[in-house]
């Protein structure tokens, strides 16, 4: 315990050494606050919008979750079928890893534009941008079960589907959360890049309002944000695996 917590200490002693420098660049080198606003003006930026700031808050954490939920079942129906299913996963998988080529930032507009500006194109970016990693990492760990396991289901007379649930798809845990902890990230970014297409709230919203009147400390009050809330959205799927995937703790015991 108190190993981890000495650990623990040591990003937040870099970050603060980070902002006391910061500070004291801005502040020696009388760099002007439209440029690039020193930590305190950030923090008395972030008390004066506070009021409206949690409104657009809500609205992305609310089209974060949704759309994150929607990216990871999307993406581990795709890794079952594909597992189950070895022709198509012949076929589909390259197709797959295209699909990655192609930039949201670009395919972001083409979707407004057949689907017009409610929250369904919003949500089709978050999950295009979460069921990749879900789908790559679930169909890692579903190949990287060992064989001799599948060996002695087969020897009890277990069918495949048995052999998935019981022993693949409990097997392959530790590789989904992986997946999960990534998507969680990106699930975040894909919500403030989904509001720059029109919404009528949220960070991307507000960022983009800030950065046109040149409020670039208000600019930073949303970088912190997000960068803040994706930390914490992270934190949860590590402590959401510390309950679910004991056995695996046990295991590296």
């Amino acid at each position: 315990m108190s190993q981890g917590w000495k650990k623990g200490w040591r990003p937040i002693g870099v970050l603060i050494l980070f902002f006391a420098i910061w500070e004291a660049v801005g502040r020696w080198g009388n760099i002007p606050a439209w440029l690039l606003p020193t930590p305190s003006r950030i923090v008395n930026a972030a008390m004066e919008v506070k009021s409206t700031f949690s409104e657009h808050l809500l609205s992305t954490l609310q089209l974060t979750f949704t759309g994150f939920l929607l990216g990871i079942t999307f993406g581990l129906m795709i890794a079952i079928i594909l597992h189950l299913l070895p022709g198509v996963r012949e076929a589909v998988y390259p197709l797959l890893i295209l699909s990655q080529n192609v930039p949201i930032i670009v395919l972001a507009p083409l979707l407004v534009i057949w689907f017009g500006f409610g929250i369904l194109p919003k949500l089709i970016v978050i999950t295009l941008v979460c069921f990749f990693p879900v789908a790559v990492a679930t169909l890692d760990g579903f190949q990287q079960t060992a064989p001799e396991l599948r060996h002695f289901m087969a020897m009890a007379g277990a069918s495949k589907w048995q052999t998935f649930w019981k022993l693949e798809f409990p097997y392959a845990l530790p590789s989904i959360f992986s997946g999960l902890k990534i998507s969680a990230t990106y699930s975040v970014m894909g919500a403030v890049i989904s509001e720059w297409l029109g919404a009528k709230a949220g960070i991307g919203v507000f960022m983009t309002l800030a950065s046109s009147s040149f409020r670039t400390d208000r600019v930073f009050v949303a970088i912190m944000a997000i960068m803040l809330f994706s930390l914490l959205f992270f934190w949860s799927i590590v402590l959401l695996e510390k309950l679910v995937v004991r056995w695996k703790e046990d295991e590296d015991a």
